[in-house]
């Protein structure tokens, strides 16, 4: 089941600040990229690649993948796009200043 742009229904708990059946793929693409590469399943990242294609999303990933993406997402994402390894930043205390 999909909404009229052809986003799955399936994705609509990872959208709950957002009307599904107003998202636009083209307009919103970059959000859509990142809540599916976040939270979703084997059936909605099929769909994921087949609408933007995998240059598109490693380019993402690589881009704003370490700052949007739940850390352990974002390395499984290096890992499969071929990325360099995914480095956290060095933490100094709870008040580094």
């Amino acid at each position: 089941d999909t909404t009229s742009a052809g986003i799955p229904r399936s994705l609509a708990p990872f959208f709950q600040e957002y009307d599904l059946e107003q998202l636009d793929p083209l307009a919103h693409g970059r959000l859509i990229m990142e809540r599916t590469l976040a939270h979703g399943d084997r059936r909605e990242l099929r769909w994921l690649f087949e609408r933007y294609g995998k240059s598109a999303l490693r380019e993402w990933v690589r881009a704003s993948g370490a700052r949007r993406l739940p850390w352990r997402r974002y390395n499984l994402w290096c890992v499969l796009f071929e990325l360099p390894p995914a480095r956290r930043a060095e933490r100094r205390g709870v008040w580094p200043y």
